[in-house]
């Protein structure tokens, strides 16, 4: 039976909208990810004392630029910390909170605003206590993206240290001759403020990072990769039960991603 004109105009409307919707990106988007690491370090600080660590994430990303998102993972450093100082703690995990809202103000120019909190359970008794609150912002361009954070606490249970902050330039270069392999940087300074009641100058804590490596990706959210990190950090500030945090070292991982 053949349709009338007005019939086929009615069906030809119906499916252009329904290929716009098809190319409509979802409302939002939920990312968990796992990831094993040969040790965590954060900011080019060792969490794991040099042992292996487990980690995951779990991102919501709405299409307006809103997103939450949470990430796990075990640590050392207060267990170490802890021994030092003649006392023991149950604080083996880093549990963060983070959300913010990323958005685009100029052609291929995305800034991103959020809020980072950084959990310890289990760490009353740290005094102060290492769990800290940061608020960041970020521009990105390219391959390139510049990043600030502001911390409002005693940042990382440094006593006095409200205000100290970090900034970070990133670099993600993918190999135009072999486009599964990206070229990782990062240079960055941690900056700690203030003078502690003892008369401890924390900016004798403040310290540059730099890492240099790659990131292979096997497709389907396997990543596998390595970098070097290295500081100038002064490594007696840094050094806890014989082992310098701070110093020099390659790290390597392997991740896996799925977007729903």
């Amino acid at each position: 039976m053949a349709l009338a004109p007005r019939s086929i105009v009615a069906c030809m409307a119906a499916l252009a909208a329904t290929s716009a919707l098809a190319d409509d990106p979802p409302a939002f988007t939920v990312t968990p990810r796992i990831a094993l690491y040969s040790e965590y370090e954060y900011r080019g600080i060792a969490q794991t004392s040099e042992d292996p660590a487990l980690q995951a994430n779990l991102d919501f990303v709405h299409r307006s630029g809103f997103y939450l998102g949470t990430f796990l993972s075990n640590i050392k450093w207060l267990k170490d910390t802890a021994d030092a100082n003649g006392f023991s703690t149950r604080a083996n995990l880093e549990w963060d909170l983070y959300g913010g809202y990323r958005f685009e103000v100029a052609k291929g120019w995305t800034v991103d605003v959020g809020y980072l909190r950084y959990e310890y359970p289990r760490s009353g008794d740290f005094h102060p206590r290492p769990n800290t609150d940061e608020a960041y912002i970020g521009l990105a361009y390219g391959i390139a993206a510049l990043k600030y954070s502001y911390s409002f606490d005693d940042t990382f249970g440094v006593p006095e240290s409200k205000g100290s902050d970090y900034v970070e330039l990133a670099v993600n270069y993918p190999l135009p001759m072999l486009p599964a392999f990206t070229l990782n940087g990062v240079v960055g300074h941690q900056r700690y403020k203030g003078t502690q009641p003892n008369g401890f100058d924390n900016g004798s804590l403040s310290y540059t990072v730099w890492k240099a490596g790659g990131t292979w990706d096997f497709g389907n959210g396997l990543n596998v990769g390595a970098y070097y990190k290295g500081t100038d950090a002064e490594g007696a500030l840094y050094t806890v039960k014989g082992r310098d945090w701070s110093r020099d070292r390659v790290v390597g991982f392997v991740s896996y991603a799925k977007t729903f």
